[in-house]
């Protein structure tokens, strides 16, 4: 099985005009991965990797919990909701503004509640390995760029299999429209935000949710889940350019159609929940300091260790590794 190029199973057939450096397209309930580019090459997440925040919280939160807003969260850096300082904001709220608008102001306030974002990124990090994942790493949670800071499609597919076995991020991943409380006493008005995710906002057929992403490092971002007649499939995709190309969403849909007129056999591989000894990642060296601020991540690996990565995934039938340079 190619370790960077297109592979996929019996019957799916891949869209043309995709621009996506990488992408999965997987069954969430089987773990079947159906077909892919490039599943282990390490990119730069953007927003997507909010989903490791989003569960995070969800699991050591309560949904009702008050966290009142401060300057810093309120002025983060990126793309914000609009939470005003001194407001009281819910749990609840602050993973919708994070998970329609992907909202650093909330992730920065859901974060300082967590511990603050040392600690926090200390928590994804241990939890995106306790999903398995082997090519993530999360320099801050809510998807800056960072030297250092990368992921893959298998690893978010992992991710995002994770999170959609949770009813709440379903919920609210799934969720079109919602209001932002404000504060009389401190005359800020309620407002309305709607879901980024257009597989939602344009009635994608049995579209899910999912995230959205965007930095000048990573290009455009997403991730993507559908179900119909009881299958529930999945899409990721890493860097993505839009120049001559559809948009993002456009293209994870085309990556859904074909995997639901794809047999449901069709596969390639499984994703694997858990990390075992056979994780090719424990295979390297410590690579993972990376320096780069550019798009693309510059790391290198000898061609004799490329070997080895070639050899173990033809014997244990897993996806092949690439490092980005």
């Amino acid at each position: 099985m190619s370790a960077c190029g297109i592979v996929s199973g019996e019957g799916f057939d891949v869209p043309k005009d995709l621009s996506a450096s990488a992408w999965t397209v997987f069954d969430l309930k089987s773990g079947d991965v159906l077909a892919a580019k490039d599943p282990h090459g390490r990119y730069r997440p953007a927003s997507i990797i909010k989903v490791l925040l989003a569960m995070e919280a969800l699991e050591d939160l309560k949904l009702d919990t008050s966290v009142k807003a401060t300057f810093e969260d309120a002025n983060m850096e990126g793309s914000r909701v609009g939470i005003v300082e001194d407001v009281n904001y819910s749990v609840e709220t602050l993973l919708t503004g994070l998970l329609l608008n992907s909202g650093n102001d909330t992730g920065h306030a859901l974060a300082r509640e967590l511990g603050g974002m040392d600690k926090t990124t200390e928590k994804v990090n241990a939890l995106a390995k306790k999903l398995g994942a082997t090519d993530t790493r999360v320099v801050n949670p809510t998807g800056l760029d960072a030297p250092g800071q990368m992921t893959s499609a298998y690893d978010m597919s992992l991710f995002f299999q994770h999170a959609f076995n949770n009813e709440t991020y379903r919920k609210l991943s799934a969720t079109r429209l919602a209001t932002i409380p404000g504060d009389k006493a401190l005359e800020v008005d309620d407002f309305e935000i709607a879901n980024d995710n257009q597989l939602i906002a344009q009635d994608y057929p049995g579209a899910l949710g999912g995230k959205t992403g965007f930095t000048d490092d990573a290009r455009h971002t997403f991730a993507g889940v559908a179900e119909r007649d009881g299958r529930r499939l999945g899409v990721i995709i890493l860097d993505a350019t839009v120049e001559d190309s559809p948009r993002p969403w456009e293209q994870a849909a085309s990556l859904l159609d074909a995997g639901f007129a794809a047999p449901q056999d069709s596969s390639v591989g499984v994703l694997e929940a858990e990390a075992t000894e056979n994780t090719l990642v424990e295979k390297l060296p410590d690579i993972l300091d990376d320096e780069s601020t550019g798009t693309g991540l510059k790391i290198t690996v000898s061609a004799a260790i490329v070997g080895v990565i070639a050899l173990i995934a033809m014997v244990t039938y897993r996806f092949g590794r690439r490092d980005r340079g």
